[in-house]
């Protein structure tokens, strides 16, 4: 096994990957301690037989640039095979700004070829290549070095074993005729919103009980705090404080050190010095928080009208689709799109492109009662009305 631990190393690896169709790849990061997830080992392979051809980078190597990495995926000839790549994707954009084009996602095309909702990489090693995998090293310290044989083997079998993924997924779906469907799955994938957490908006990622514009003000101003002291500090966000310490705060309005030191559930760390600090200049912003900028959470939803009888023939309609399609049902629609569908709203996912080919365009005649369904067996069919 390889281990580059050199800028020349990893360029000279990366020139020759430019003569392939695609490069698989897959990382082993940290993030239990901080904000931002600590990058510790890049796995790279090609399609090739060679001793050679599947390698280990060390981005904790004293020197090491990953910029030719960053540069094959500017590369727009050779695809770049992740997957479940999110979490891979979201290193790299906040490293460098930069996302691997074109990318495949053997999760999502997964997904799209019948193999369930979530698939992970281990089931689709034993359906398709076939084989098992040595799952010994998965909860380990990639940040230790030396990393051990079992290590390595661990990880490179990440990226060894996805080629053959790749080559079959993608050729399933040149054969369905799907490949653009995963292409439109991953442009979520590959914006930088996905990303990006701006901490005035932080607050809408917090469970409470009670929509109060005067409370929430609150919330929305500790939920910023917390997440721009997390971002500086780098540390994960509920090492500041968790939810329902936010929530009790949000709630006592602490206006004083003596009042922070009555919480119940706010860690010691937080009763005192910058964090103690940040909670008291945030309630106090959220308390002269003017009526006009108090935050207004998403009711819309709240006030449908949803016609259950549809919403259920719209699950029996979406289950006959998927198992035809073999497709994962909650890709095309989750239960809540469902019930906005049969409350009369058409802005959802599930009725623009490929879901509106496989399940949209049906469940709007369903909809307008020019369809109807009926069950013979374990089988449902539409009948035109």
């Amino acid at each position: 096994m390889k281990t580059l631990t050199t800028t020349e190393a990893l360029a000279e690896f990366c020139s020759a990957a430019r003569a392939y169709p695609y490069v698989t790849v897959d990382t082993e990061f940290l993030r239990e301690r901080t904000y931002y997830s600590k990058l510790c080992l890049v796995q790279l392979a090609v399609p090739d037989d060679g001793d050679d051809a599947a390698v280990l980078v060390d981005p904790l190597a004293d020197g090491l640039s990953l910029e030719p990495l960053y540069d094959l995926f500017r590369d727009e000839s050779v695809v770049k095979v992740f997957h479940a790549a999110r979490q891979d994707l979201e290193i790299f954009w906040f490293d460098a700004n930069v996302f691997p084009t074109p990318l495949f996602d053997t999760q999502v095309a997964a997904m799209v070829c019948g193999f369930g909702e979530q698939v992970g990489y281990e089931t689709l090693v034993k359906k398709i290549v076939k084989a098992s995998l040595d799952k010994s090293s998965r909860f380990t310290d990639w940040s230790r070095r030396p990393l051990s044989e079992a290590q390595k083997t661990y990880a490179l079998a990440d990226v060894t074993h996805l080629r053959r993924i790749y080559e079959f997924l993608a050729a399933e779906l040149a054969k369905t005729g799907r490949t653009r469907w995963v292409a439109e799955e991953l442009q979520t994938l590959t914006n930088p919103a996905t990303y990006e957490v701006e901490p005035r908006e932080a607050w809408r990622r917090v469970r409470t009980r009670t929509n109060s514009p005067k409370f929430l003000a609150i919330v929305r101003e500790l939920a910023a705090f917390r997440e721009t002291h997390a971002q500086q500090a780098n540390i994960p966000r509920n090492r500041v404080y968790k939810d329902d310490a936010l929530i009790e705060l949000a709630s006592t309005k602490p206006r004083s050190l003596q009042d922070l030191g009555r919480s119940r559930l706010l860690v010691r760390e937080a009763r005192k010095g910058a964090i103690a600090d940040g909670i008291l200049d945030a309630v106090t912003r959220g308390l002269d928080c003017a009526p006009g900028d108090m935050p207004k959470p998403d009711t819309s939803r709240e006030k449908l009208q949803v016609n259950p009888a549809l919403a259920d023939l719209l699950r029996v309609l979406l289950k006959a689709k998927t198992e035809s399609a073999g497709v994962a049902a909650k890709l095309i629609a989750p239960s809540a799109d469902l019930d906005a569908i049969a409350a009369g709203l058409r802005d959802v996912p599930a009725l623009s492109g490929w879901r509106r080919e496989v399940f949209g365009d049906d469940a709007l005649r369903l909809c307008d009662g020019q369809i109807a369904l009926a069950a013979k067996g374990s089988n449902v069919s539409i009948i035109e009305l």
